[in-house]
């Protein structure tokens, strides 16, 4: 996905926040050490750094999540106590997560006064609650009702309810944790709108994301940590990627290419009339070979989840047929896609990927366990081998084996969904939104991962919102809308007017005549 075009604004205004020394330890490690951070009132500052390089862990103390072991923090030049999230709301900070931290069941109205709301001896005021959410839905520009479920919202919306919540606590400072990480591209310029929209009003923003074009678009200034340290500091006109990935990872990364040679093998994958539950009216139609890469695009709601999680039989088709290398295939089970060799990285790695609480060893060999039992036990021996094997392999840095997988970075987390399905060799890999969340060097590590995968003959499908990924791995790419394959691009019809054209709609009859190339749609 481009980044939006904006334009930063500089802020001149007081300082408002000053982190001094701040060190923080997790079991004897520092997490942090001697971080020291400076804002401004009106400012956007971002802040950016690998997975595991203390981000997070500066963000959630500034919000009273966690508490600092050493140093300090002022909030207009005096000691500030954040001991706790009260504590940060009360004087001003509010913490917006990736995952939003919603009541689905209960309306816009109830979620942004949550905890807050108006009373009229012991009776809730509706009254006074439905003006108050209507104002702060007012200052970030959603014209919906108060009353409306907060469910039946777009992801977009919720993200704008979220800020709407912190503003109604009165914050001077939003931390914003990877924003846009599930934004269609004009939910996530409204959103920059939003946010030039505080800045005139003097609230201050740290914005945290992974998505450099977007840091380079909006940041007034940004600061970079690695490792748990401040390794740099940048502003216009020096906020450039390559700047950025230098301080990020302490070295200039190698350009990606497809450097491996690789040639299409046999049909791995054919789907025929298949139809998914949530889009039982279209019919859809495709096929992939060994040593493919086939990128799926659109926007959110087209179809994308649906389709994969129906081939991996999270969601049964209602009719069609699929074959996995000439057997017919009926996906009705993970389990039974398993044994048919296809494999899911889903899109919440955290929610449908991992299990939080258990030994990064456990995670990596849940999908061999079957394959890898002795007599109806568990061997042991060889899932700590095979464990082994996967974080040598991935480069995967933790602590031990058995540190809960909850405790590593996003990046490693997510190497470790990739490595256990590597474990199991399948025929057919599927993989949603595969670099959600993940740093610039680990986003690198998994393309290199996947092209090796395709290299070595295995035919892999993935689900990608962001542009360049499509357009850096795909050797063709599928677009969707609405739950139907609109159109395919490849060579040098792959390009983003062409993405874009399909995933909003327009047929390959409209596409302007420079635009086409190759390219064919499909009902």
């Amino acid at each position: 996905m481009k980044s939006p075009t904006v334009t930063a604004i500089r802020s001149n205004g007081a300082l408002l926040l000053e982190v001094q020394e701040i060190s923080k330890y997790f079991s004897g490690v520092r997490a942090l050490s001697n971080v020291n951070l400076n804002l401004r009132r009106g400012e956007v500052l971002a802040v950016i750094g690998e997975n595991g390089a203390g981000k997070s862990t500066l963000m959630k103390i500034l919000a009273g999540v966690l508490s600092a072991d050493e140093g300090r923090i002022l909030l207009e030049g005096l000691p500030a106590k954040i001991h706790s999230v009260s504590d940060a709301l009360g004087q001003g900070i509010a913490l917006i997560h990736q995952e939003l931290n919603q009541v689905p069941h209960l309306d816009v109205t109830a979620n942004v006064l949550l905890g807050r709301e108006p009373r009229t001896s012991i009776f809730l005021d509706r009254i006074e609650m439905r003006r108050k959410a209507r104002k702060y839905l007012q200052i970030v520009g959603l014209n919906i009702e108060p009353d409306t479920l907060l469910g039946s919202l777009s992801v977009g919306q919720r993200q704008l309810v979220e800020i709407a919540k912190a503003l109604a606590t009165n914050a001077q400072i939003l931390i914003m944790d990877e924003p846009t990480s599930s934004l269609t591209r004009p939910e996530t310029e409204r959103l920059f709108k939003v946010i030039r929209q505080l800045q005139e009003t003097k609230v201050s923003v740290l914005y945290i994301s992974h998505r450099l074009g977007e840091v380079e678009a909006l940041a007034d200034r940004v600061e970079i940590l690695r490792d748990g340290k401040n390794v740099g500091s940048l502003a216009p006109p020096g906020i450039t990627r390559e700047r950025m990935v230098r301080l990020m990872v302490g070295r200039d990364l190698p350009p990606f290419y497809h450097q491996l040679e690789r040639k299409d093998g046999e049909l791995a994958l054919e789907a025929t009339n298949l139809r998914t539950a949530s889009h039982p009216q279209h019919e859809l139609n495709f096929q992939i070979k060994r040593g493919e890469m086939v990128g799926v695009a659109g926007l959110v709601g087209a179809g994308r989840t649906e389709l994969v999680q129906t081939l991996f039989g999270i969601v049964p088709p209602l009719s069609g047929t699929v074959r996995i290398s000439g057997q017919p295939f009926q996906p009705r089970s993970p389990a039974e896609a398993i044994l048919a060799g296809v494999a899911l990285v889903p899109k919440d790695r955290k929610l449908q990927g991992l299990i939080l609480g258990m030994a990064t060893r456990v995670n990596l060999s849940l999908a061999s366990l079957r394959r890898d039992q002795s007599k109806g036990f568990l061997n042991r021996k060889k899932e700590v081998s095979l464990a082994l094997d996967i974080t040598e392999q991935l480069g995967i840095k933790l602590a031990g084996l058995e540190q809960p997988v909850r405790h590593l970075s996003g990046g490693n987390q997510q190497k470790v969904v990739l490595g256990r399905w590597l474990a199991m060799r399948p025929e057919v890999l599927i993989l949603d939104e595969p670099t959600r969340g993940v740093d610039v060097k680990s986003k690198d590590e998994i393309y290199r991962i996947l092209e090796q995968l395709a290299a070595d003959g295995a035919a892999i499908i993935f689900v990608s919102s962001e542009m360049e990924e499509l357009l850096r791995l795909a050797d063709r790419v599928v677009v969707m809308y609405q739950g139907a394959m609109e159109g395919e691009l490849i060579g040098e019809s792959l390009n983003e007017g062409a993405v874009m054209h399909f995933a909003t709609g327009g047929s390959s009859i409209e596409m302007p005549r420079e635009e086409t190339g190759n390219v064919s749609g499909l009902q």
